[in-house]
Formats: C-alpha cells, structure tokens, sequence
C-alpha cells in the first residue's frame, strides 16, 4: 500500500497502522525452532512474552487434573476437536475449577492470531496469541476461573479448539498448545459454592465458533424453553474487534473519514443484550490493543491490558426470570451498536434455578434501557494548503433501571439493577504534508448496582474504568529520506467490587492493571522499516480482595527485553496508608 495519496499529503492513522501491523513480518527472519518451547517464568533479560499478571488463587485440596488437549499444532485454519471427559473419581460439586491453557510460538515471522477453547459449544477460553520475532519464539501462560461454569463440566463433552494460522513460505511460524482443567475437591465440612444449573452457549453452532458481528443490525441469537423455575440469569458476552473494527477507537465519522485517512463509523460501540426484542442489558466493549497492533515493537515483550485472555463482561438478567420461567421459548440476542465490519462475538447464559419450586411465576415491572443516542462533534479546519487540525468528540451517557419481580418457593424475591455508563472520545488532529499526529483520550466509566429484597436479598455493586490514552506521530524528513512513527500508548483497566449479603456477610475486590509502552520506528524513502529508537514497556498490576489479599507486581522492559520486576511494592503502600 502506497504511503502517500495524490496530493502528498500523509496517508496514515488507521490505514498505515495497518501497515505497520506488518513491521514486525518486515524486521523478522525465518528463522525457526523444531519444538514449541515450554513457559518459563519472568526472566531479567529475555525477550520472551512477559505479563504481571496474577495466577488465580487456588483451594488447599490436592485437585484432580483433566487434559483437555496436548500440544496441538496450529497451521492452518480447521478447528482442532477434543474430548472431554469428567475426572474419574472426583465428583462435584468442586471448591473450585480452573482452566489452564499453555501456547507457544517458533521465531520467524506470524500476525497475532485469535484463540478460542470450546467444550459442549460453549466457550471457556478467548484471547489472541503473541507475534514473535526472527530471533525469538514466545510462549505464555493462561488461567480462567471455571467455578460457574460447573454444570457443563459433569458429563462427557465434545470439545475443539480454534486457533487460525497460515503457515507458508512467508508466514513461517507455527503456534502450539496444551490445556488442562484443574478440579479442587471441597475440603472437610467446606460448603460447596453455589454455581449455575444450566450452562448454555450463544454461539454459531453446536460445537462452538463466533458470530461475526459486521454491522450493529447484525445479531448472535439463540431461542431458549427454559425450566419453569428460574430463579437468576447471567449473560456472559465476549465482543473482539477485527477488521475494519479493529482500531475502532481510532475511527471517526463517516463524512470526515477520507480527509483524516481513518475508519468510518465514529469511535463508540457498545454491546446490546435483548430478550424477545426488548433491550435487556449493555455491555460495553473494552479497547483491546492485540500485539501486533500500531507498531508490534511495542508489545514486545509486554502484551497489552487481556490481550492474551479476554475476560467475559457479565450481563445481570434476573429481573427476567419471571419471564424466562413461563415455559414459553424466548430469544436472547446480542449486537454491537456501530460495529462497522465487525466483531467476533459468543456469549453465555448462565440459569440459577429454585429447586424449591416447580414453577416461578414474575414479571418485569421497570425497564429504562432505551437505546444508545451516541453525540458527535466535528472541529476541523483545513488550511488553504491542505492542512488539517481540530478535534473529533464523541460522548455517550447511559442511566437506566430494570425491575423485576419472581414468585418463588421462598417468597416473592424483587432484583433492581442499576447501570450508569458514562464514554467520552476525544480525538485531536494535526495533519500536514509532512505530518500526521493523532492523539486519542477515550474514557469508559461504568457502575452497576444490584439489590435483591426477599430471600437471599442483598446488595452487590461494581465500578469499572477503561482509560486509554493513544498518541500516533508519523513524520516525513522534509528531504525525503525517511522518517519516523512514534507511538505511546496508556492503557489501564480498573475495577471494584462489593458484596453485602442479607446475613451480614461481605465480601469486596479491587483490580488496576495498566500498560504503557512506547516506540519509534525509522523508514527510509522507499518507506522500508529500518529500525526503532527508544522502545519500552512497563506493566503494574494491583489486586487486593477479601479472599486471597493484596497482590501487586511491576515489570518493564526497553529494547524488547524485561528488565525489572518488583513485587508487592504497591501493596506495602497500601498497608502503610491503611495504618493512618
């Protein structure tokens, strides 16, 4: 693709980021390992895929370990099935169930691929995979909290795992993996935790696989006959941006993409849960930054915020379950609002029944959702030389109540859930023969509250904020020698959860996770990638809950090599503030 347009003026921002996607494949060799090589810990000095993430906390009991696939090969791109059978011996209910998934990749030259697991058509793993170099094959480790996930894992399932690759004379490396599920017995006397009795997939066919979401009148929809005894429902939903998509924090109004060189549709998209047609949730899409995104030196070796395991944004759907309890079918849809081709998107209802009752009888008495109105504001002026500067905004405010009522074998039970989401995109430009810069400020703030009066009543709530700061800087040397991209990048993910049950028990977790690498890369006339100047990354994590305690590690890296890990620096702050 020609760097340049007609007129000379830089054609950048979305389109050469797709470019330099690539930049990776052009600073690659083929060079190639036999075997995938096994996941090492953090090491000072090497190059090798590195996160700060936490592994999950684990039960005291000896767990009973499942192989759910061993060193599978990825080249192509046909689902690889498996089989799953539950341990012999350990019957549930477990203390808990985690997934365990171990990927590798030789040297050589790879895009960044999506990864997905299935068992019984229902997804338990979504990420994508690490970009590798000439001289390094990259491996990494994954974990996921199963515990809710418990019905599906009694009985013999047919599994698969999609993982497409093209493997030829130019794209040189072959990803591999290996999983396994770990189940925890309870201990002695443990109470069992209570999980969901129905596990049922939204995807595109029995076996699994993603819908592709290329516009927002595009839907992944199920019809369901539920038990007449639905007590509470979960949706959990899973929206990855590719494509034209993929950037779709860089995009900008359809009108203006041509003169600024970016993708259409506006910089907003949000995930739309319905039941029968009715809006029944929102679930905002986080801005996932793959590592071969912009400049693919600047994940190396640091990935960015889930990159590597997305986590599911769960739907509270329980004002429904009067509904879903009258024995009749009913659709459960989801769409993105904006996708402009488009999202890979599953989901997953999760059902809770009340084995007290035979029938649950309910409706839905409030329901403010509506629909997103995403307001969008233009302040560009183009110079009489074709110079452009001004700024793009767009802002969505969200405020909505749905109430519902079940009549259940312990009384009526009422569920009022509270949403507030409030986005803002503000996009700044300044566009010259010479020069294209685009700094982004995207900000999403979430809260979301439960209150259940009746049996098992309580109060539950949850603050998510997504900030993520993006400056994109391409230069042209005013002789035509080359040039320069440099590109920094904030990204951060920060959550609180409470829990306050009826009888008295409360429970509370807070995450910050926040990634920020930076990078330039040098070009020559011909626009050939010749090197980078000043890359580096770092990576601080901070977990601190009422189970497991306070978790916090930081590590950084320059030149695509870890340099410095620090652990429990943060969480020594936060016991010496809390002696205040």
């Amino acid at each position: 693709m020609n760097v340049f347009c007609a007129t000379k003026r830089v054609s950048i921002s979305y389109l050469t980021a797709k470019i330099f996607m690539a930049a990776g494949l052009l600073l690659a060799a083929s060079t190639l390992s036999a075997q995938p090589i096994p996941p090492p810990g953090l090491v000072i000095g090497s190059g090798n895929t590195a996160t700060a993430d936490p592994s999950l906390s684990r039960p005291n009991t000896t767990p009973c370990v499942v192989t759910l696939f061993n060193n599978f090969a990825f080249a192509d791109f046909s689902p690889k099935p498996f089989s799953f059978t539950p341990p012999a011996g350990c019957p549930g209910p477990w203390a808990k169930v985690v997934l365990n998934a171990d990927f590798s990749i030789q040297a050589g030259r790879q895009f960044d691929r999506t990864a997905e697991i299935w068992i019984g058509g229902v997804n338990v793993y979504f990420g994508t995979t690490s970009e590798p170099s000439g001289a390094v094959a990259r491996s990494w480790h994954i974990e996921r909290d199963l515990t809710d996930y418990s019905a599906l894992l009694n009985t013999t399932q047919n599994g698969r795992v999609d993982l497409g690759n093209l493997v030829n004379s130019t794209f040189t490396s072959t990803l591999f993996g290996t999983a396994t599920l770990e189940f925890y017995p309870l201990a002695h006397h443990q109470e069992a935790p209570r999980t969901a009795d129905l596990i049922l997939p939204l995807a595109s066919d029995p076996t699994g696989g993603t819908a592709f979401l290329s516009t927002s009148n595009s839907t992944l929809a199920k019809t369901f006959t539920l038990p007449k005894n639905v007590e509470q429902a979960f949706l959990d939903i899973v929206a990855e941006s590719q494509a034209g998509d993929e950037f779709w924090y860089t995009c900008v109004p359809d009108d203006v993409a041509n003169e600024l060189q970016s993708c259409g549709g506006a910089a907003f998209r949000e995930s739309q849960v319905s039941i029968d047609g009715t809006p029944a949730g929102v679930a905002p899409v986080y801005p996932w930054i793959y590592t071969g995104g912009i400049d693919p030196l600047l994940w190396r070796p640091i990935p960015g915020v889930q990159t590597l395991n997305f986590a599911p944004y769960r739907v509270d759907l329980t004002p429904f379950a009067g509904l879903l309890s009258n024995g009749q079918p009913h659709q459960v849809s989801v769409s993105v609002f904006g996708a402009n081709n488009g999202f890979s998107t599953t989901a997953t209802l999760l059902v809770f029944q009340d084995h007290g009752s035979q029938q649950v009888t309910g409706e839905v008495t409030r329901n403010t959702i509506g629909v997103p109105n995403p307001n969008v504001v233009e302040n560009l002026t183009t110079a009489a030389d074709g110079s452009i500067t001004g700024s793009v905004t767009v802002s969505s405010s969200r405020n909505f109540r749905v109430e519902g009522f079940a009549r259940t074998s312990h009384g009526r039970v009422e569920t009022n859930v509270r949403q507030n989401i409030q986005f803002s995109s503000r996009q700044d430009f300044n566009i010259t023969n010479t020069a294209f810069v685009q700094s982004i400020k995207q900000r999403t703030s979430i809260s979301s509250e439960t209150r259940t009066n009746g049996h098992g009543g309580g109060k539950s709530a949850q603050r998510f904020e997504w900030p993520l700061d993006l400056t994109f800087s391409f230069n042209v040397n005013a002789d035509g020698s080359g040039g320069s991209q440099t590109t920094t990048i904030r990204q951060q993910l920060l959550s609180a959860a409470t829990q306050h049950g009826e009888d008295g028990r409360d429970s509370f977790s807070v995450v910050s996770n926040t990634v920020t690498p930076s990078d330039t890369l040098l070009f020559d006339a011909n626009f050939n990638i010749t090197g980078s100047r000043g890359q580096q990354s770092a990576q601080e994590f901070f977990s601190n809950d009422s189970s497991s305690g306070c978790f916090s590690r930081k590590i950084t890296a320059s030149a695509g090599l870890l340099t410095t890990i620090t652990d429990g620096a943060l969480c020594k702050k936060h016991d010496k503030d809390g002696d205040r």
